[in-house]
């Protein structure tokens, strides 16, 4: 019983790291668009990998604190 609350707290971290990780990607991405609007293209597409390495390190984490209980 404890090790299901412990993997269910575990996804709950990796996905409010993902939220948080990807709210700092969107926050750069905007600023350097800011900055530098003739760019706008490379940076969206930067942010767009990023976000995705992002999402997949956080459903890894999901999986494997699933896979723990």
């Amino acid at each position: 019983m404890v090790v299901g609350s412990i993997s269910a707290i575990g996804a709950g971290l990796a996905a409010i790291g993902a939220g948080i990780g990807i709210g700092q990607i969107g926050k750069g991405a905007v600023e350097g668009i800011a900055r530098q609007p003739e760019a706008a293209k490379d940076i969206q597409s930067n942010m767009i990998v990023a976000a995705a390495f992002v999402e997949a390190v956080a459903l890894f984490a999901c999986v494997i604190a699933f896979l723990a209980k």
